[in-house]
């Protein structure tokens, strides 16, 4: 897995972020009422504003697409009237995945954050880096580790419960 990418965040955009991640957390929870993995994503503006939430809806709607990161951007796009989020972080739970990372990418992203990372899927240095391919056209900075372990446990308990 690769380390985090770029400049640390200042002290205030640290404080930022932790409060995104924990609103991204209790999105993940609100995911457990619906039978969907807990998986929860927030998007912060330029300033730090939280813009838009999602999270896993694949088995609420019953949409293979309705992951927790894209429910996030199509609101923040829905809210600011543009596809393009120049500027903004996506703060997620888990490491996206291959169709979430590339939606990271297209929506113009400029900071991805998430907490614990995926081994079996994720796209953003697990087992894919989609998201800092240089044949891409945007790179977004990307942060990792944000309360890592309790990201992780909320989906090691999800999983165990389920077996």
């Amino acid at each position: 897995m690769s380390s985090d990418v770029g400049r640390r965040p200042s002290r205030d955009a640290h404080l930022a972020l932790e409060l995104a991640m924990e609103l991204a957390l209790a999105e993940a929870q609100g995911a457990l009422s619906t039978g969907d993995v807990p998986i929860g994503a927030v998007v912060l503006s330029p300033r730090g504003e939280v813009i838009a939430t999602g999270r896993n809806e694949r088995e609420a709607r019953f949409d293979p697409t309705a992951h927790a990161e894209v429910v996030a951007l199509r609101r923040a796009g829905e809210a600011l009237g543009d596809w393009q989020l120049n500027g903004c972080t996506l703060v997620v739970t888990l490491e996206p995945c291959t169709m979430c990372a590339g939606a990271v990418v297209l929506s113009r992203v400029s900071r991805l954050v998430f907490g614990a990372w995926d081994p079996k899927a994720g796209a953003a240095g697990s087992l894919w880096d989609v998201v800092r391919d240089r044949r891409l056209n945007h790179r977004p900075e990307v942060v990792t580790g944000l309360r890592e372990a309790e990201c992780a446990a909320l989906l090691t308990e999800f999983f165990a419960g389920r077996r």
